[in-house]
Formats: C-alpha cells, sequence, structure tokens
C-alpha cells in the first residue's frame, strides 16, 4: 500500500543572511512510525546526514526518532532543531515550547525570546583528557599537533574524540582522508579559538556514515561546556568552519546546554513511499 507523508527539509544554525548555509535536516510528520526498515529507507534516499521522524505522544509533545543513511542515531540536535522550528511555524504548538520524546530523553526547542530564532535544550556531553593517536592525527591532515585531545562520552554506539587546535586556521585548513577516518572508527570533534567568534569547529562522523557534517547540534553539547569553563562565560558564540558553514550561540547549564540559532524553510512536500 503506497503511503504519503508531509515532508520539510530545513538549514539548521544557517547563517543569518546567507542562504546555503547551516545543516540541512529532513523533517518527516507521521501519525505512526514505520518499520525501522522502511524509515531507515527513507533517510538513505533523502541522503541527507540526518532525517527526523515525529509522531505526536500528546499536547505540545512528539516521539522523535533519528536515521542517518546508514544507521538509527541517539542524538541528533540540529535535526531536533529543525524538527522544532516545523511544529513551531506550523502552528503545531499551543503554547512556546515544543517537547520530544527520544532515545537521549526530553529535549525542547522553543522560540528564542532574543530574535526571530529558535532556542534548543539538550544534555550536556562530557569528556575526559586522553593521548592523541599519530594514526588518527595523520588521518586529519593537520599541519600542527593538537594542544589537547579528550575522549567524549561515546553517542551514537561510536567511539568520540574533541581534538583542540592552537588557532582556527588549523581547523579551517585541516585536510582530513575520509577513507583513513573510516578505517578508525572514530568521530572527531576539532575546535579552536574563533577569530571572529569565541570558538569554531569542524565535525567528522566517519563512525556514524557522515564524513563530515555541516553544523551539529551534539558535539556543541561538549565543546559549550569545554569553552564555557576555559572561556569562563555563560553564552558563547560559535561557528562551525567546515565547507558549508552555519552558526549558532550556545549556553552550558551544568547538566545541560541551550543552542540558539535560525532554521529557515528550504523545501516543503509529501513524501510518497
Amino acid at each position: 500500500m503506497t503511503r504519503s507523508f508531509p515532508y520539510y527539509e530545513l538549514h539548521s544554525f544557517a547563517v543569518p543572511g546567507r542562504p546555503h548555509s547551516g545543516n540541512p535536516a529532513g523533517v518527516v510528520l507521521m501519525d505512526d512510525f514505520l518499520s525501522d526498515s522502511e524509515l531507515l529507507g527513507i533517510a538513505n534516499s533523502n541522503n541527507l546526514s540526518e532525517t527526523a521522524f515525529l509522531v505526536p505522544r500528546g499536547t505540545d509533545c512528539w516521539h522523535l526518532r533519528w536515521f542517518t543513511p546508514a544507521i538509527e542515531v541517539d542524538l541528533c540536535g540540529h535535526a531536533t532543531f529543525a524538527a522544532g522550528a516545523v511544529v513551531l511555524e506550523q502552528g503545531m504548538v499551543s503554547g512556546r515550547t515544543a517537547s520530544f520524546d527520544t532515545r537521549s530523553g526530553r529535549l525542547a526547542v522553543s522560540r528564542d525570546n532574543k530574535g526571530d530564532g529558535f532556542a534548543m535544550d539538550l544534555p550536556a556531553i562530557g569528556f575526559e583528557t586522553t593521548g592523541r593517536a599519530t594514526a588518527l592525527e595523520a588521518a586529519l591532515g593537520l599541519d600542527t599537533s593538537p594542544e589537547a585531545v579528550f575522549n567524549v562520552t561515546r553517542i551514537h554506539g561510536a567511539r568520540y574524540q574533541m581534538w583542540v587546535m592552537a588557532d582556527e586556521a588549523a581547523v579551517r585548513l585541516a585536510e582530513p582522508d575520509h577513507g583513513k577516518l573510516r578505517s578508525l572508527d572514530t568521530n572527531i570533534i576539532l575546535t579552536a579559538p574563533g577569530e571572529h567568534c569565541d570558538f569554531v569547529s569542524r565535525f567528522f562522523a566517519p563512525a556514524s556514515g557522515v564524513d563530515e557534517d555541516p553544523v551539529t547540534g551534539s558535539a556543541h553539547c561538549t565543546l559549550a561546556p569545554y569553552w564555557g569553563e576555559r572561556l569562563d562565560k555563560l553564552r558563547l558564540s560559535a561557528r562551525q568552519i567546515g565547507p558549508r558553514p552555519g552558526a549558532l550561540d550556545v549556553a552550558p547549564k551544568g547538566e545541560r546546554v541551550t543552542l540558539y540559532g535560525h532554521a529557515p524553510r528550504y523545501l516543503e512536500g509529501r513524501i510518497t513511499v
């Protein structure tokens, strides 16, 4: 039987006034979830880093699942941000906040009181100091060695690390060998102080089926507490500076992190499966 579902694509954490920036996310509205294989098939056909699937759970609340083209994941910030923007802009929320029940607990997206964007509440993701691996350094294509390396608490079942560089140029000029990174099965957050913002980053996620993610909400769940403590600031400006850039503010709040930004709609329609 053929089925049709409302579908949206938004560019989460887009740079204001800059078209084709931010991280594209698909959002599919459903009454009930299809099978896992069908959800994965839709995400694979969309060929975006993440597709979010929403099923209503009650007033202003949805069950939310995320799929890359390869796997279902435990946390995705930018697709949650896009999902929140859709239900808020479509008038599907009676209050100011949309809540989502997920593999990572209850998450929320609301309108930003300080502008026309949105604010998203996510869990902070911890980290601890470790040594650098020579093979990973070579695979990342770095001109200089990192100042520090941290193991990040695993999400998506994958091994994660955060590499802190001395300056923005070291992050911008990194030329990773994605084939080697895939063989090492480690997701990497590469970060440094920013030239025109508090900090910059790039995110490589070969262990989750994505070579380089444009603007990664879940990575900022680690970046926000790290840079908040290092710079002694309660709200920080951030830029992800890969081939498709993005912009957001972050506010570490103990065991939670708030992310602020924009999510312009790129397309809407229906998908048929």
